[in-house]
């Protein structure tokens, strides 16, 4: 049986009791709420550290999803399930509930948390390509105050982040903007899994034209950002399936994959084309649809 090696156990009560454990610890201490990242990793003994700090109590204080008129809040501590049974989030955001869905399990979902998927940074990772599709930014709290940063500039790689020692990552913000709708889509081995390759698109449309557009990539090499030559392809364009197909193309320029036993690169860049083409397209066709990512009274009028 694998178990970790031995360490010490602490329990934060608030985040300021969190970020003095982080510096009164040092660098071997690290936060954990769900678990389910962390622990495998010290089951294998790739992760070894002295020090466990358990922020669960937290949830009260950062398990949240508020709205507001221009931007909607989510404290890092919220679980998995409470954004996929978000109405608001359903409403203005459909990528949520869509990437929510085939995120691992039930259990999973009921304890692991957006703040967790976030700082774990793999690049496989569902809810990385969602707000980055979003155009999201991460707030983060040290003693010192707070810093709000972009996601390229939150992600620094594979499982790196910008959240340094003796910080922490308390909130994600996502801008609301009219007119506009979400998709996600996801190809994987067998349910539950990590992604053979996922793609998130965001469309905001002006009466037949799409007036932005923003495409984010799991799994297909190291940690994606927005991709801005599909922004600037489809940006005062009409939707068409040509349209569609010259963003896919994009999309698999765009990324890096590699071969390994969930597909070979070349079928990776497939999905990546294909997947984007599907999730513009959603995307699009919920807005039409009155699906979209209008603010909550405006929405089907």
């Amino acid at each position: 049986m694998q178990v970790p090696a031995p360490f010490e156990y602490e329990r934060a009560t608030s985040v300021e009791h969190a970020i003095g454990l982080l510096e009164r610890l040092g660098s071997e201490a690290r936060l954990i709420a769900g678990g389910h990242s962390l622990l495998p990793m010290m089951k294998l003994r790739l992760a070894n550290l002295e020090y466990v700090i358990d922020i669960n109590d937290l949830h009260a204080e950062l398990g949240y999803v508020r709205v507001g008129t221009d931007e909607v809040r989510i404290g890092a501590m919220t679980r998995h399930r409470e954004l996929l049974e978000s109405p608001e989030l359903a409403a203005l955001f459909p990528i949520f509930a869509d990437a929510e869905r085939v995120i691992a399990d039930p259990v999973v979902r009921n304890r692991g948390t957006i703040g967790g998927s976030l700082c774990q940074a793999d690049p496989s990772e569902d809810l990385t390509a969602v707000c980055t599709t979003l155009d999201a930014t991460c707030v983060i709290r040290s003693s010192g105050g707070e810093r709000v940063v972009s996601m390229s500039d939150f992600h620094r790689g594979p499982y790196e982040t910008a959240v340094e020692h003796g910080q922490i990552l308390t909130e994600v913000r996502i801008p609301v903007r009219p007119n506009g709708s979400s998709a996600y889509a996801k190809v994987e081995r067998r349910a539950g899994d990590w992604a053979v390759t996922s793609v998130g698109a965001a469309v905001w449309m002006d009466g037949a034209t799409i007036s932005d557009a923003r495409v984010g990539l799991a799994a297909v090499g190291p940690n994606t950002t927005g991709i801005p030559a599909i922004s600037e392809a489809l940006r005062g364009q009409a939707p068409s399936e040509d349209l569609y197909a010259r963003a896919g193309a994009i999309a698999a320029e765009s990324c890096s994959p590699m071969t390994d036993n969930r597909g070979t690169a070349d079928y990776k860049r497939h999905l990546a084309d294909e997947l984007t083409r599907r999730t513009l397209r959603s995307a699009v066709e919920r807005i039409q649809a009155g699906i979209a990512g209008d603010l909550p009274h405006e929405r089907n009028n």
